[in-house]
Parts: C-alpha cells; sequence; structure tokens
C-alpha cells in the first residue's frame, strides 16, 4: 500500500491522479492500445504496459472452448499485466450482444431487434445481469455492448442489433445497460462510469453516432442528416446511456456528412465529453482509424494523429500494435498530439478500470461458472422469445383463428430450413462473427421444441425439404414451417433484396397448397412478404432471431402463452418504398403491417 493508487480506501480521482504521475510515456499508449488476444505475447503484455485485449468474434482459445477455458486464458494475460513496472491490470473485452455468444453453451437471448418487440425494460435489464454473469464467468471483463444504433433501413446488415427503428423504444431498452453494470445510486455523478461489484462487467453503448441512419442502410456507410436530426434520433439513446453511468462508448466505423466519425472532434469531443458530459472512455471500432485515409490504413500516422486528437481514448488496433504505439509515441515528442489529449485518455481509461473494481480482484471468479448456460437463465431467454414473438396472420378468415394449434393432433408435418437449425436460429454474432449452421452450441431447436410440447399419441413428421408424397398424405393436420436468412453479421448483410431465400419460399408454396399451415420467420428484420404467401398460409409468425432456447415459440403457438410482441419496425410492402421514406418512415397507408402492429389470441 506504499503507493495511494494501489489503495481501495483511497477515493477513485486520487488514485487516477497518483498512477497517472507514475506513469512514463512508453506506458500510456500502452494503455491506450488494445490489441486482439492472438497476437498477445508476454512480452508486449508486460513491457508495453497493453491496457486492453479482445477477441474478435470466433476468435476463442480452441473450438469450442467452454467458459472455464476461457478463464483460464484471461487469468494467463492477466498475471502477465500484474507482472509489469506498474501493475496495472489489463481489460478483456468481447462481442456478448446476446448473453456470452462466442462461448460453446453459454444462454444466447433474442437479438436486439426481438427484444424491442418486446417493449420490455424490465427484462431488458434481466437479460444485461444475466449476461454479466455469464460473461464474467469467463474472466472476462467487458462486453461491446449494447448497440443502441436507431435502425432506419432494414437493408442494413446490423438491423438485428438495432432495438428499433423508433428512438422512444430504443432509448427504453437501454437498461440493458443497468443489467450489465448494476444500477447507480441515487446521486450518482452525471457521466461518471459506473460498475456495481464483481457479477457486473463493463458495457460500451455503440456506435456513436447515426450508425443506423446511413443512406441506403450501406453498412460503415454515410449518415446524411442535420446535427438537430441526428442529435433528436440517433443521440437521444445516449443520454440514457450516460444516465446510467455506461463505462464505455464506442465511435461508429460511419460517417456523417461525409466525415468519419473516428475523426470528428466536434462529435465525439465537443458533443460527447463536453456537452453531454461523458466522463468514461471512448473506444474506436475494430481497425477504425485505418478507415481514415485512403488506401486504407496506408497512411497510418495520419490516422492514428486524426482519432487520437478527436478524442478516441484506446484504439481498437487488432494486430498492428508495434506500428501504432511507434507512430503515435512520434506524434507526442513531436508535438502532434499534445501531452493533454493522452493524459485525458489515459485518465479514463484509468477511470473505468478502477471503477470495475479490476485492482482489487483482477482474476477471475470461478464461483461464477455455475451460472453459464443454467436453468434460470434459460428460462429467461425462453421468456424472452415468448414475449418477442409479433403474430403478423391468424386464419384466412379473422373469424376463424388457426392459433393456437391442437398439441393433439394426429399427424403434423414439421418442415424448413430454419425448424432444425440451431445456428440460423441464433443469427450471427454466435460462436463467429458471421454465425454457422447448424447445432453449433447447446440449446433447443423449434424441432426440438415441437417434439417436447405434443401429446404422446401426436406423430411429428420431420423433413427438411418436404417430399411430394409427404405433402399429399392427407393424414396431416397441419403444417408448422420455419424458413428465413442464413446467419451474417456487419457489411455480409447489407441486403438490397430482403426476400424470403429462394428454397425458403418455395416449401411453403408447396406445402401450403395442400396443407393448413403456419409460417415461422428466422429473420433479423422484416423481409418481403408477397400477396400469394399471405393468401396461402394460414397464420405467419415474426420470431426474429430467437437465440438458444426453441420452446419460447412451442409455449406461445400451442397456446400456452399469448401473443405479445408487437413490430419494432415498420414492415414494408415493396423494397423500392424504402428509398421513398424520409427520417419519419414509410408513408403510413402503404406499409404491409405499422410500427407497433401484432396480434394476440384476446
Amino acid at each position: 500500500m506504499d503507493s495511494m493508487y494501489k489503495n481501495p480506501n483511497e477515493p477513485i480521482e486520487a488514485r487516477v491522479r497518483d498512477l497517472l504521475s507514475r506513469m512514463t510515456l512508453k506506458e500510456k499508449i500502452g494503455q491506450m492500445t488494445q490489441i486482439e488476444r492472438t497476437v498477445a505475447t508476454p512480452s508486449s503484455i508486460t513491457d508495453l504496459s497493453i491496457g486492453s485485449i479482445l477477441s474478435c468474434g470466433g476468435s476463442a482459445p480452441f473450438e469450442n472452448a467452454m467458459s472455464s477455458d476461457w478463464a483460464d486464458m484471461v487469468d494467463g494475460f492477466q498475471k502477465l499485466a500484474l507482472e509489469s513496472r506498474l501493475g496495472i491490470p489489463l481489460i478483456y473485452g468481447i462481442d456478448a450482444v446476446h448473453g456470452n455468444n462466442n462461448v460453446y453453451g453459454a444462454t444466447i437471448f433474442p437479438h436486439n431487434i426481438g427484444l424491442g418487440a418486446t417493449r420490455d425494460v424490465d427484462l431488458a435489464r434481466r437479460i444485461g445481469a444475466a449476461t454479466a454473469l455469464e460473461v464474467k464467468a469467463s474472466g472476462v471483463h467487458y462486453t461491446f455492448a449494447p448497440c443502441v444504433a436507431v435502425c432506419k433501413d432494414p437493408r442494413w446488415g446490423r438491423c438485428f442489433e438495432s432495438y428499433s427503428e423508433d428512438t422512444e423504444i430504443v432509448r427504453k431498452m437501454t437498461s440493458f445497460i443497468s443489467g450489465l453494470q448494476g444500477q447507480p445510486p441515487q446521486g450518482h455523478k452525471h457521466g461518471y462510469p459506473f460498475v456495481a461489484g464483481r457479477e457486473n462487467v463493463i458495457a460500451c453503448a455503440k456506435h456513436f453516432v447515426g450508425d443506423g441512419g446511413t443512406y441506403k442502410g450501406v453498412n460503415e456507410g454515410d449518415t446524411i442528416l442535420s446535427y438537430e436530426e441526428l442529435e433528436k434520433i440517433h443521440m437521444a439513446p445516449y443520454l440514457d446511456c450516460i444516465s446510467q453511468g455506461v463505462s464505455t462508448i464506442m465511435a461508429s466505423y460511419s460517417s456523417w456528412n461525409g466525415h468519419k466519425l473516428h475523426a470528428d472532434h466536434f462529435l465525439l469531443t465537443e458533443v460527447l465529453k463536453e456537452k453531454l458530459g461523458f466522463k468514461g472512455f471512448l473506444i474506436s471500432d475494430y481497425e477504425g482509424i485505418d478507415q481514415l485515409c485512403n488506401p486504407r490504413g496506408s497512411d497510418y500516422r495520419y490516422c492514428v494523429s486524426s482519432a487520437v486528437n478527436a478524442g478516441i481514448d484506446m484504439v481498437m488496433v487488432g494486430v498492428r500494435f508495434e506500428q501504432f504505439i511507434e507512430d503515435l509515441t512520434f506524434l507526442v515528442e513531436s508535438g502532434e498530439v499534445p501531452i493533454s489529449r493522452i493524459d485525458d485518455a489515459v485518465e479514463r481509461i484509468l477511470r473505468v478500470k478502477f471503477v470495475a473494481g479490476l485492482f482489487e480482484f483482477p482474476l477471475s471468479d470461478r464461483s461464477l461458472l455455475d451460472t453459464v448456460g443454467c436453468e434460470p437463465h434459460r428460462d429467461l431467454a425462453r421468456e424472452a422469445v415468448r414475449k418477442s414473438l409479433v403474430m403478423l396472420k391468424n386464419g384466412k378468415d379473422c373469424s376463424k383463428p388457426f392459433l393456437p394449434l391442437d398439441r393433439n393432433a394426429k399427424r403434423i408435418l414439421v418442415t424448413g430450413t430454419h425448424v432444425d437449425n440451431l445456428g440460423y436460429q441464433c443469427g450471427g454474432w454466435t460462436k463467429t462473427a458471421q454465425g454457422e449452421s447448424g447445432r453449433i452450441t447447446i440449446g433447443t431447436t423449434i424441432l426440438d421444441a415441437v417434439k417436447a410440447t405434443v401429446g404422446v399419441e401426436t406423430e411429428v413428421v420431420y423433413q427438411q425439404y418436404p417430399s411430394k408424397d409427404t405433402i399429399e398424405h392427407n393424414g396431416i393436420s397441419f403444417a408448422i414451417i420455419a424458413v428465413g436468412e442464413v446467419s451474417y453479421a456487419e457489411t455480409s448483410g447489407d441486403n438490397s433484396e430482403l426476400r424470403i431465400p429462394v428454397d425458403g419460399a418455395e416449401i411453403i408454396s408447396l406445402v401450403a397448397d395442400k396443407i393448413p399451415t403456419l409460417v415461422i420467420l428466422i429473420s433479423g428484420r422484416p423481409l418481403v412478404l408477397e400477396p400469394w404467401l399471405l393468401e396461402k398460409t394460414e397464420a405467419v409468425v415474426a420470431a426474429w432471431l430467437p437465440g438458444s432456447e426453441g420452446q419460447g415459440i412451442t409455449d406461445v403457438i400451442f397456446g400456452s402463452h399469448d401473443f405479445k410482441g408487437q413490430l419494432p419496425m415498420t414492415w414494408f410492402k415493396r423494397v423500392e418504398q424504402l428509398d421513398q421514406q424520409q427520417s419519419d418512415g414509410v408513408n403510413s397507408s402503404e406499409h404491409l403491417f405499422p410500427l407497433g402492429f401484432g396480434l394476440s389470441y384476446n
């Protein structure tokens, strides 16, 4: 305890100042550097005082590594950090965006678009708290979540990461942060980061700002708006995040009126830090600063100077950390980046580390391992699935509803590309960044759930692609078809057509001609629903990307629970409408289903 910064009884700001006063320039720049785990060597961590390590999507210790394996890896890195001259613990970060989704066996919750359909503020908070426990069990301190984008165009490949096209819905769902970090006490200093204790994690509101408003929904594109509109539509959720003590905020890859956010001093410093009073640290996106020159990363020193001077505190460098450290050192020594800017960045980073209790409890808490994929968490995910489902149609004739289904029907057909595919059910950011097909983790598919729900006398006929013989077998009471999008994330998800993939549409057409049919749509956004599809089918349910607990779907379609979900986005008729819409959405008379639409049994 000879150093004030090591004394937990001292005020945090005094500890920050004391530690900063002892640091060399090399150690300060090390703290501003976040590197990918694959390039983290003992010497880089200990000698360079690296501030943070991350796992990109899919960057695991090994295939299907369990939470205990992750904890072993993170603790190994942390022990090296504690051996550095000043013993500053590092922060390990991960994209845990719908549960601890990189880790085999973790509970996978519905993606944000599904949570937006619930409108349930307390549910979002409870999911945040459950996610924090499972993340912390893996030794990880920091999740790059939540995404508080207001998605104005479903063609955007990150639409499923947005709670809604409606700013007010997004604002409500930021309660997720109080689940992750804990609830700040009354009188908590505005803008000051907050982490309640060892069962909580550092959160990150992203991507500041306007990521969901780009022209034609192009990922990392340009949001063309006045400042007043940007503030009203896209910045508003950050006020709620800051008031909950969000510890970090991530800059967006996108541009505002042609200016890259990663180099926008006005928005990052004058607005976010000065006007809104944010006191945590501002982190770049992965290699986000590389995009500040053309060709990407070619004039790296310029990229570093532009981003750091604009207000980026920690740079998610990824791999080329030696180059980053060398260039930033040169920029400080030459006066191009003032030392006051470095000190401000490092103060913010240290503040979050002290707030998060990393100096007192740097290593993982193995007592939390029992929470991973535990029954209460899976029950919570199942509840979230139930509440997220939106019934778009029920019966060809309104007076004769088709749902709920009869669980004691003699024979039912369960079919479609998504009915027994846990990977597609979970979507992107599951196991890897893009997601994968198949039984990629522990969970319940829709087929599993149907089999567990129906009566003992009921015969469940499963074929992914139903044969002509099966369809024409007149003993089938009804069909459940699940189709939708394959998994994707970010730019690979940008989609200008938004059609149900052809194999899915064909299955619906073949089956619904002969058998009364429920269609369950698994997708990260509204898709074109052709008039023939709506005419042929008895019922249509939007299930979004529900995650690992498929029984949430059967709970509702068989009538144990009612439908509660309401559309978080307007459901357009034709993609061409998306080009006509202004910031307030499509003309209400022209859409298929309005924002907030959702049928129920009552």
